[in-house]
């Protein structure tokens, strides 16, 4: 064979193995086009879900029903001891919230003393944010479940029980009603078949979502928060830590000068209004 047959041999054969390469190359870049076009219809797929979920979370939403002797805008706030008590202290709680269960478990027993005193006038903000971020329908059910015991003239009672019994934040225990009825069996006369019913029909489920939204709105971004007489007092009330002594001095010298309101016991008694709710106080709602 002649040198000229040999290196055009050579030639073709170095032809083909560079189409073959160049031919892999291509199919590769049509694979990875292929698998990134897949995910990217993913993540777009993904944005799509995430803002329509946020836009269920952000739509507007009217209660259908209120839990009896609620009070504010919409009847968003749930009332606890005398209405005509010279001070209100206003708290934002979620269900599942465990610095609102180190709070309640410390402050519950003077809060319930001032209120039967006729000291301050508790509006309860029952919020439920914290199943946006873990699994759970815990905060929600818990709201709803206190909502109908407000309804039923047992909110304060049913509320301390739950937070003494509070499980850990990544517990769902409270998104089982069975959990929630069985707790209201620690109150005398709650556990009814209305307020069973309440429960696990999930009466108050608009409201609960509609105090939520109104949170959402608020200058107030963390739980528990609270405040008397429209300040801040919690952790700390100016220079001065928060605690139970300390609550009751800040009260006091709040009241000074002032009549109390009409005593009771717990919290049910007088018949809450509006007349010296935080309506009169500072608004924390955002502009």
């Amino acid at each position: 064979m002649s040198e000229k047959n040999r290196e055009g041999k050579r030639t073709a054969r170095e032809r083909m193995l560079a189409q073959r390469a160049a031919d892999q190359a291509s199919s590769r870049r049509r694979k990875k086009l292929v698998v990134g076009g897949a995910v990217l219809v993913v993540i777009a797929a993904a944005v799509i879900t995430g803002v329509v979920v946020q836009n269920e979370r952000s739509k507007p939403e009217t209660p259908t029903a209120a839990p009896a002797g609620a009070i504010g805008d919409k009847n968003l706030v749930v009332p606890v001891g005398a209405s005509n008590a010279p001070s209100v202290l206003t708290v934002y709680e979620d269900p599942r919230c465990p610095a609102c269960g180190l709070f309640e478990r410390e402050f519950s027993s003077t809060i319930d003393q001032l209120e039967d005193a006729g000291k301050i006038y508790t509006n309860a903000h029952i919020v439920s944010f914290i199943d946006r971020s873990l699994p759970g329908k815990g905060s929600k059910n818990g709201a709803n479940a206190l909502a109908c015991a407000q309804d039923a003239g047992h909110f304060r009672d049913f509320h301390d029980v739950m937070y003494r019994n509070q499980p850990d934040e990544t517990n769902d225990a409270f998104g089982n009603k069975a959990v929630l009825l069985n707790l209201a069996k620690q109150v005398d006369g709650l556990g009814t078949p209305e307020f069973q019913a309440c429960v696990n029909n999930n009466k108050f489920g608009g409201w609960v979502s509609a105090v939520q939204q109104d949170f959402d709105k608020s200058s107030y971004k963390s739980t528990p928060t609270v405040l008397l007489n429209g300040q801040p007092i919690y952790p700390k009330n100016g220079n001065e830590e928060i605690t139970p002594a300390n609550l009751v001095k800040w009260v006091d010298a709040a009241n000074q000068g002032k009549q109390l309101g009409t005593a009771g016991s717990h919290g049910q008694t007088p018949a809450p209004t509006s007349t010296a709710s935080e309506s009169n106080n500072p608004s924390p709602t955002a502009g």
